[in-house]
């Protein structure tokens, strides 16, 4: 592990007293572990934005690859009508 940086942050007395407070309940050793928890809490919550993303990427492309052809307004709501007809159904038998 490289060795650390010294940096110097300015945040709201409100959140100071909060990192503080988690300090002395013996949630973390320092001020220095609380804030690296939530640089990593940050960098996990991009990540997972981020493969979010690309799964909504990806469907879109199978969806604009998709050879099957368009439907039309009506068979949508067709379709739709069948979907909300099984839900009131299952809704009924649960």
């Amino acid at each position: 592990m490289p060795p650390a940086e010294t940096i110097s942050v300015t945040l709201p007395p409100e959140t100071v007293r909060t990192l503080r407070e988690r300090v002395e309940a013996g949630e973390y050793a320092s001020l220095g572990e609380v804030l690296e928890d939530a640089v990593q809490a940050w960098q996990s919550r991009r990540r997972e934005d981020a493969e979010r993303l690309d799964a909504i990427r990806a469907r879109i492309r199978r969806s604009l690859d998709d050879p099957s052809p368009d439907l039309s307004l009506e068979e949508v709501e067709a379709q739709m009508e069948v979907l909300f007809a099984q839900a009131r159904d299952d809704r009924r038998r649960a």
